[in-house]
This record gives structure tokens, C-alpha cells and sequence, in this order.
């Protein structure tokens, strides 16, 4: 244990010769400190292996998801002479999240970290002593490694280990995170919030997450079941028997908030959702019944309450009863029902445990999750081993200094140390968790970063450096190729290009797929294999600057894959997630185009990918609006349905007809003819210009004055204010407009969207906006990538100076680190705008490297089909006055047809 005055980790700041001019310190790009009351969502770690999420205390974590290892609950949280204390303020770096609490007579800051590219967690803990006088403290460290091992299940609602197994329980887990604030240890987290249906038998489809198919999802506490194609499902079939006089009243007395008062059949194929209101478990009530087993020894659920995976669920093992709820199943310590005989069953409902009643005996009740049977904890030489039963997963804890004492706690262990510090004196103490399959190996691996902590934890910041210099550089040993750098007239617009250029190397992962480095769409609760179609292309041109190899690889994934029918793949086993996207066509588009023309690959073309070649799939997506029209809504332009979870799914009546993806197929169609061109299909080039014609006069026809569009329904037409109509027809039909429309278009964003340093997606005075509260689609802020694409619209339509007034502001609307998934503007004098909580939204989204995406674009630099055959593409480096100089561009032009000498060959 060293003592020292109370400092920060040993700088590792490189000189600035090794990076590009003009690319600043990744210390000047993000990584403020920030009062824990000016945060909603805390702070993320990431390493190109893994993610997790900081809680609210000083040291725990949770959402660790290093595929094929996840962790459950949280790694444990720290005492200081037996009180957990609360994080004050944060600190995020790319390498690391700094906590801390002050007090006049105390500071505790901690730095958690994951080594980089390992399966590694580090914790350094500072404690000084702000008093005047000695001071003898004991500082204690709960430590809980719930790992599991799984080669399945890394969906977008990835797998996370429970007591009872691996699922994806998004709001249980949310509700023991809350568990980590100072004084709410003790707060409840197994009954779920929201009303729900009693089910009888066999549950509807496990997994949906929602009581019924076609109701809402409200991302508070049901989301959509974005399993990755490997993830099996459970189906449990109907318990055999009658259930009668079902009945959840409070134990105290007063009015049922539900009755059932006939009987029921169960056999095992049934599946009944009863009649009556829905209703929210809470603390207090009972929910009792009669059963009467209609065979010895059965198996299968009785009765379920909702459709969610925290939800109480009660059925029959062998002819055991037992109970599930938020993770936990626990078994009657009874003997089997007897079949042909009435028993009565309740179920009381506790905010600490809940306890199941059979025949007016008690045979079971929940254990806190620290206590699960699933994981076993060991003492030994100073280390703690921790094992997964369930799995192959195997955890140690180790120590750059030895505790005063280590003791079993639950499924884990606590580490304590007894400190005297004299006046103003600090003790720093090193923790470390390694994770693998090998308990050995683990354990050796732990002890072994214990014994050169100050070193492992520089070297993931030493390493995050070397990654950031090495983007901007050509011919570097990381990527496949690199981004320009920037020397901005304004230091506010070359912070926002750098972040998000940081942004984009913050969400590499180098370990989740085994064909190529990707970027991952969102996290840590969300998605840790993940990548979307839509969201790639708000950053396409930076993705073929930087890795035109990994781009090449995704794509023929994506390519050969049912791209209609999905979102976004699982890169870690390829197969396709979610729901179609209405986006989908014009954002492979989009990819494909871009990397054609910044690499120069004209062979890529021609280069089969599944059944067809790139240039059948270019052609197909161009001409997908061709399939989705219906005479019903005019004919001509592409009617998406009318199921918003193919838009912007929180905009409910963002659907059929919408002028958005619509004028995206017109640039589509006149980039696919500018390339037919280039191939020799004259005759087909001139059609597909016709066609682009046709299409573009029919979306104009949706121009709705004052800078709104249209949306055209089977059944009438309605007005919308939503920033993605403005986007996305600027920059594909910027010169189809009047310039009465440009300038109206600009107006109505400038007064109706702009707020603050950020914007909202939906005008606040729109009729749907009261039914569209999410704030990344909604009226309550704004999706990360909305303002990058607002800008370039503004750029598109003549407008540079409010492109860079727009974008210059948005690097402080990031919560003292990157953008998140969805940005929530809070009212009031001045604005406020953070990174948002709520509504299951992500912490980090690679849609904010749209802002760095804009500023390229202010360099016209925005290669296309048309460009093909053009002696100068881009060039290599280039001053646009107002805005600065870009250099190191690094486009190749391709200039022959394919088949022609001097084809340019095969990258």
C-alpha cells in the first residue's frame, strides 16, 4: 500500500509528435467532471472487448457484457466504516470512470477500468484524510462476480445471468442498480412496475415482454423481443388440473384489486388470459387460489401475472410447487400435490422477499440475489475464486495490497483494510476481478495484474492514445485506413468533429465478431454484438475512411443475409435481428455507395454476395419503393404500413406514406442511374432518371407549407413537424426545392426544433407530440445523429452558417462524455439538455459520429455514383473559408468502367 498526497493516476500523456496536425490530446476531447445531480444516465466503460455500466455508489458495475462472458447484478459496492457512500461526481474518460465523494473530513475517489482488450477489471481506491488530526477508518469492498459462459443468446436483448438462468431482464436489473444509492441498499426490486393480465396455463410466446401482441410498447417497462436467432426460447406447456376463486387483495384488508371467482380447466395446451383489469403487483397484497392437480407428479405453470421475465409466474415440478419472480424461482420444501385434491395456494407479496403459502404453511420465500444458490465463493492465498454452476465461467478477485481481512458474503466476498492516515494523508489500494473459463488461469491472471496494478491500469490509457493517434494516421498498425484531420477556425466545431470521431473509436470492438472489427450500435444495457443498418449510415463516409476492410467484410454479411426482414445483425454468429426498417434500403444504399467510391473497389460490383451480385443488391434496394406502393395511398411513392416500429416507432402516426425514406429512393434512383451509366446500361440509366423524376414530383406534392411535410394515410392526409422530413429531403432533393420552400424549411427548424445546444426531433406544437414523449423521435429531444443531419440539410440548402452555429454547440449537451441514444431537453431558463434515462434508451449510440460526418460534409466531400469517373473525387486536402482546413483525406478516385484497362483492382 503506498502513501502519497492525494493525486490523480500517473499521467501517460504522449507529445503531440506522433499525431497528425491539428488532431487534439484525447485529454481536450471529452471527460469533464460532473456533478451526480446534472446526470440522468451514469457514465460507461468500454475496452474493444466489453461494456459495462458505473452505478451509483463508487465502485460497483453492472451490465458487463464481454461476449461470450455477462455478468448479473453488480460486482459488489464499498464501505467506508460500514456505509456505502454515494458518488458525487463523475469523471469519464475512454479508458476509465473516475467517482467521488467529499466531505470535510473525508474524499474517496475510485477509477474503474477494464484492461484493455482483456477480461480485466481494475479498481483504484484513493481514501485522504481531510482532518487535522490522525484518523483510523476501515475501508470494505463487497466483491460479487455473477459470470456466465455462453456462445448464444447476444441479441439486442442479450442474455444476462439470474439465479433461475440466462435472459434479458432489463427493468429487474435497473431496479438493484438502484439499490446501489447511498441509504437505499434495502430498497425492494422484486415486484415490477405496470399493470399487467392474469394468465392461466401455458404463457403466451416467452419473451415478447408486453401482455398482448398488438399493445404498445412503452419502454418503461415492456420492451420488444429482439432475441438473436440462436437464442431457444422455453415453452412451458399448461399444469394439468382446475383452478378456482383466484383472488389478490391486501393482507391488511379492503377491496380485491382483482377476482376470479369460477373455475378453470388447465390442461397443457392452455393458454387463458382471464377477464378483468389488468393490475400492478405491490407490497402487501396476496394472491391466493385453489388448485386441485389432475394427475400425480405433473409438470407446467399454473398461472402467470403479465408476460415479462420479472414476472410472477407459479406452475408444478415432479408435482412440487414452486414460484418465479424477477430472477428468482424458488421450490416448495413440501411434497408433490396430490392429485383429485383441493390445495389452497397463496402468494404473499413483500418489498424485501416474497413468500409462497401452500395449505397455510410456508414452503418458500425469496432469497436476496446476493445469496443465490447459482454461484459458490472460495477464500485462499489471499485471493477470492468465484464459480459459475450453471456455466463454465470461473472469476477471481485480487489485491495490490493484502486486506486486514477477507470473509464469505453471500455468493461473493468482502475485503476489508484497516487505515490510519495522518493529516491530509492518502491511501490508495488496488482491486482486480479477471474472468474466464479456467479456474486456474483466472486466479493466476488476477494475482499477476495485483503484482503490476500501476502499470496494467497505464496501459489501458497508454492504449487508448495509441488507438486515437493511430485513426488519423496513414498506414497505421490499427485500421485499415483513417480519418482526416481537422484544423477548425472555430475550436467549439473541431471539439465536435473530434468526439465524434472519439465516438466512433469508443464503440469499436475487436472480439464480437469473428470476421472483422465493428462498430456496436448502442450499450452497455443493450446490444453488445449489435449492429444497425440505419445507424451506420449516418456515419458511412467516416467508415470507409477509416476501416474500408472491416466496412467490406459487414457489408457482405449484411448482404448476404434476410437484410429486408431486419434491423441490424448479431456480428458475433451473423444471424439478422429485429424488426424490418423502413430505413433499410437507402442505408445499405448508402454503405455500399460510400465504400465503392471512398476505396475505389469498382470489383466489389461485381462480386457475388449470397445469390446475387453487389450491383444486383444496389439496384434492388433503389428500386424498393416499386414493391410498397398501393393504390390507396396515391400509387406511386412507397406506403411503409402502418406499423410504426418500422419508422421511428414512437411516433405513432409516422407511418404509410411518409416524405422522408421517399425522397431518399429519389437520390437513390439518380445515384443507381449515374452508376448504370457508368456500366454502359444507357437505355436503363434513362429510365431510372424518369423514374427518379416521377418520384420526386409525387414528394414534393407532400410539401405542406411552412417548412412541414405530409403524411398520406388510406384514409386521409396529415401534417408532421419531424426533423428527419427536413434532413433527409435537403440532402436528397436540395435542388428539386422553390426557394420559398428552402427557406421556409430552414425557418420552421431554426424556430420550432433548435433549442438550447441541442434540438427535439418532433416540433413541440405538433398534434401527435403529446403521444410522442421518448426523447431520441420525440418532442422531448432528439436522437444523437438528428443534429449532424440537420446540419448537413442546413449545409445542403445554402445554409453553412447555421450548420456550424448547430454544431459547434452540441459537445455540451453530452453529460461530461459522448452522446447518448437520446438526448432529453429539460425546459426552463437557461436550457438544459442531457444524456437521457429513460425509456430503455443507450448511453452511448454510434449515431452521434453523425456530427463529425457533417463537418466532412461542410468540405463537399460527399463521394457518389455520379462521381465515378472524375478525375478528383476529393481532394487530398482542402480549405473551406469560416470552417478550417480538412487534410489526409484519403479518397480514391476510379475513374475506368469495370472490364476496361486500368480497372482499378480488387482493395
Amino acid at each position: 500500500m503506498k502513501t502519497d498526497t492525494f493525486s490523480e493516476a500517473p499521467s501517460t500523456r504522449p507529445s503531440a509528435e506522433g499525431r497528425p496536425a491539428g488532431v487534439p490530446d484525447l485529454d481536450d476531447v471529452a471527460g469533464e467532471w460532473m456533478d451526480a445531480s446534472e446526470l440522468a444516465h451514469l457514465p460507461s466503460l468500454r475496452n474493444q472487448r466489453g461494456q459495462g455500466h458505473v452505478n451509483h455508489d463508487l465502485t460497483s458495475l453492472s451490465w458487463v457484457a464481454a461476449p461470450p462472458f455477462s455478468l448479473g447484478y453488480h460486482t459488489g459496492v464499498l464501505r467506508l466504516d460500514g456505509v456505502a457512500l454515494a458518488a458525487q461526481r463523475y469523471r469519464w474518460k475512454p479508458w476509465g470512470v473516475q467517482r467521488e465523494h467529499r466531505s470535510a473530513e473525508v474524499t474517496v475517489r475510485s477509477d474503474t477500468r477494464m484492461a484493455l482488450s482483456e477480461n480485466l477489471l481494475l479498481w483504484q481506491v484513493d481514501v485522504t484524510n481531510e482532518r487535522a488530526v490522525p484518523w483510523t477508518c476501515t475501508v470494505s469492498q463487497d466483491l460479487f462476480a455473477m459470470m456466465s459462459h455462453s456462445e448464444v443468446g447476444w441479441g439486442w436483448l442479450y442474455d444476462v445471468p439470474w439465479t433461475e438462468g440466462d435472459y434479458h431482464d432489463f427493468v429487474t436489473l435497473e431496479r438493484i442498480r438502484d439499490t446501489t444509492r447511498a441509504q437505499s441498499e434495502h430498497l425492494p426490486y422484486l415486484l415490477g412496475a405496470g399493470p399487467r393480465r392474469m394468465r392461466l396455463g401455458r404463457p403466451r410466446v416467452p419473451g415478447i415482454q408486453r401482455d398482448e401482441a398488438d399493445a404498445a410498447m412503452l419502454l418503461e417497462y415492456e420492451l420488444p423481443s429482439h432475441f438473436s436467432q440462436d437464442k431457444v426460447l422455453p415453452r412451458y406447456d399448461s399444469a394439468g388440473g382446475t383452478i378456482r376463486d383466484i383472488r389478490c387483495l391486501p393482507a391488511s384488508g379492503g377491496d380485491p384489486v382483482f377476482v376470479f371467482a369460477g373455475d378453470a380447466e388447465l390442461e397443457p395446451s392452455t393458454q387463458r388470459t382471464l377477464d378483468g383489469d389488468e393490475f400492478e403487483l405491490r407490497d402487501g397484497l396476496v394472491l391466493s387460489f385453489e388448485f386441485r392437480p389432475s394427475t400425480p407428479e405433473g409438470d407446467g405453470v399454473i398461472l402467470t401475472h403479465g408476460n415479462h421475465p420479472d414476472s410472477l409466474q407459479l406452475g408444478l415440478d415432479g408435482g412440487r410447487l414452486w414460484f418465479g419472480i424477477s430472477g428468482e424461482r424458488e421450490h416448495a420444501d413440501a411434497p408433490s400435490l396430490t392429485a383429485g385434491r383441493w390445495h389452497a395456494v397463496s402468494v404473499v407479496l413483500g418489498e424485501q422477499q416474497v413468500t409462497l403459502v401452500l395449505d397455510d404453511r410456508e414452503v418458500a420465500t425469496t432469497r436476496h440475489w446476493s445469496l443465490s444458490r447459482r454461484w459458490s465463493s472460495s477464500i485462499a492465498d489471499g485471493a477470492v475464486a468465484v464459480t459459475d454452476l450453471r456455466s463454465p465461467a470461473r472469476a477471481a478477485y485480487a489485491f495490490d495490497t493484502e486486506p486486514t481481512e477477507i470473509r464469505e458474503l453471500g455468493s461473493g466476498a468482502q475485503a476489508s483494510w484497516s487505515l490510519t492516515l495522518g493529516p491530509g494523508e492518502t491511501r490508495t489500494i488496488g482491486v482486480v476481478c479477471a474472468y474466464g473459463t479456467d479456474q486456474a488461469d483466472v486466479t493466476a491472471a488476477a494475482g499477476r495484474t495485483a503484482g503490476a496494478f500501476t502499470d496494467v491500469l497505464r496501459g489501458t490509457e497508454q492504449g487508448m492514445r495509441r488507438h486515437w493517434d493511430n485513426m488519423f494516421t496513414p498506414g497505421n498498425d490499427d485500421f485499415s485506413g483513417h480519418l482526416p484531420a481537422l484544423r477548425a477556425d472555430d475550436p467549439e466545431l473541431a471539439r465536435a468533429y473530434y468526439m465524434g470521431a472519439l465516438t466512433v473509436l469508443y464503440m469499436r470492438n475487436l472480439y464480437a465478431s469473428p470476421s472483422e472489427p465493428i462498430f456496436l450500435t448502442g450499450g452497455p444495457r443493450l446490444g453488445p454484438t449489435t449492429t444497425f443498418y440505419w445507424d451506420h449510415s449516418e456515419w458511412s463516409r467516416m467508415y470507409a475512411l477509416l476501416e474500408p476492410a472491416g466496412l467490406k467484410s459487414w457489408l457482405r454479411r449484411v448482404l448476404s443475409g434476410p437484410y429486408g426482414d431486419s434491423f441490424g445483425i448479431d456480428a458475433r454468429n451473423g444471424g439478422p435481428l429485429g424488426n424490418y426498417y423502413a430505413a433499410n434500403d437507402c442505408s445499405l444504399f448508402r454503405l455500399v455507395e460510400h465504400y465503392i467510391c471512398v476505396s475505389g473497389d469498382l470489383a466489389f460490383l461485381d462480386e457475388r454476395v449470397g445469390r446475387d451480385t453487389v450491383a444486383d443488391h444496389l439496384e434492388r434496394l433503389a428500386y424498393g419503393w416499386k414493391g410498397r406502393r398501393r393504390e390507396a395511398t396515391g400509387g406511386v411513392l412507397a406506403d411503409f404500413g402502418d406499423d410504426s416500429w418500422r419508422l421511428l416507432e414512437c411516433v405513432p402516426n409516422y407511418i404509410n406514406v411518409v416524405t422522408s425514406f421517399n425522397a431518399a429512393y429519389v437520390a437513390m434512383m439518380r445515384s443507381l442511374a449515374a452508376l448504370l451509366r457508368f456500366r454502359g446500361r444507357d437505355d436503363d440509366a434513362v429510365r431510372a432518371e424518369a423514374e427518379a423524376r416521377t418520384l420526386a414530383d409525387a414528394v414534393l406534392d407532400l410539401y405542406a407549407e411552412g417548412g412541414r411535410w405530409s403524411i398520406r394515410h388510406p384514409d386521409g392526409v396529415e401534417t408532421i413537424g419531424h426533423s428527419l422530413d427536413f434532413g433527409l429531403v435537403a440532402a436528397a432533393m436540395h435542388d428539386d426545392l422553390s426557394e420559398t420552400q428552402r427557406r421556409d424549411m430552414v425557418t420552421f427548424v431554426t424556430e420550432h426544433l433548435l433549442t438550447g445546444t441541442w434540438m427535439r426531433a418532433l416540433s413541440p406544437d405538433d398534434p401527435i407530440a403529446s403521444f410522442s414523449d421518448r426523447p431520441d423521435h420525440g418532442a422531448g429531444g432528439a436522437f444523437c445523429a438528428w443534429p449532424g443531419v440537420t446540419a448537413n440539410g442546413f449545409a445542403k440548402l445554402g445554409r453553412r452558417d447555421l450548420a456550424i452555429a448547430l454544431l459547434r454547440l452540441t459537445p455540451q449537451s453530452a453529460s461530461g462524455a459522448l452522446w447518448g441514444q437520446a438526448m432529453e431537453v429539460l425546459d426552463g431558463d437557461p436550457v438544459r439538455v442531457r444524456v437521457a434515462e429513460r425509456g430503455v434508451s443507450n448511453r452511448e449510440s454510434i449515431g452521434g459520429a453523425a456530427t463529425a460526418e457533417a463537418v466532412i460534409a461542410l468540405f463537399d466531400v460527399d463521394p457518389t455514383f455520379a462521381d465515378l469517373g472524375t478525375a478528383s473525387v476529393a481532394p487530398a486536402a482542402g480549405r473551406v473559408p469560416g470552417v478550417g482546413v480538412l487534410s489526409n483525406l484519403n479518397v480514391a478516385p476510379a475513374s475506368p468502367p469495370p472490364g476496361l484497362p486500368g480497372e482499378t483492382s480488387p482493395r
